[in-house]
């Protein structure tokens, strides 16, 4: 299985941060954010068509940190020409690093594609911006679901979104529901996924 492309709405929240042009201020040494902003709501269109609807219940920049904090975040990423909505996700809470495009998102994460029948639930990812990647910490659980029955679960997730593949680096387990209607009770063999076993010994799968 390869892996869905889901990090759109990741651009769109860096795109939503760049977007803004200030003037030097006077809370360098605050620590209080030089904007805020509350129930922000975000489209980004090309063509005419819209690809993504960002909400934010909460916005906070900071322009000697080159950072950009996000409470309680939603968004919709669309299917061609805008027609319908294909991915859907949230969390609640991201941290943008500015300069570097690197994104945090944490609490209740939940990403959904339909195109892919495939939802993606933990508790934070981390997006690094110039390898591509889209990971979970080592000791992070992450939960896969399929509506045709596939359900597992494993820790070290990381996907490149240039391959499509990903991998988890620790132990998983679950039901694995193939495209001639087997079962398996282990791990996917698909990809490039590299699991350990239940027991914690590695293995290919």
């Amino acid at each position: 299985m390869n892996f869905p492309r889901l990090p759109l709405f990741l651009l769109s929240i860096l795109a939503l941060g760049c977007s803004f042009d200030y003037g030097p201020g006077d809370t360098e040494n605050s620590g209080q954010p030089d904007l805020v902003m509350d129930d922000v709501e975000y489209v980004r269109v090309r063509d005419g068509d819209p690809q993504v609807r960002f909400r934010a219940e909460r916005a906070e920049r900071y322009e000697d940190k080159q950072l950009m904090e996000l409470r309680n975040i939603t968004f919709e990423q669309f299917a061609r020409h805008g027609e319908e909505i294909d991915s859907r996700g949230r969390a609640a809470a991201a941290r943008v690093e500015l300069d570097s495009g690197n994104i945090g998102i944490s609490g209740g994460v939940s990403l959904s594609v339909e195109s892919e029948d495939i939802t993606i639930e933990t508790g934070a990812l981390d997006w690094q911006d110039k390898e591509r990647q889209l990971s979970g910490g080592p000791e992070e659980l992450v939960r896969i679901y399929r509506d045709d029955g596939t359900n597992f679960q494993g820790r070290g997730f990381t996907a490149n979104t240039r391959s499509r593949g990903w991998e988890f680096t620790g132990p998983i387990g679950g039901v694995y529901v193939h495209e001639d209607g087997e079962s398996s009770d282990d791990a996917p063999e698909a990809g490039s996924a590299e699991a350990a076993d239940e027991t914690g010994e590695g293995g290919d799968v």
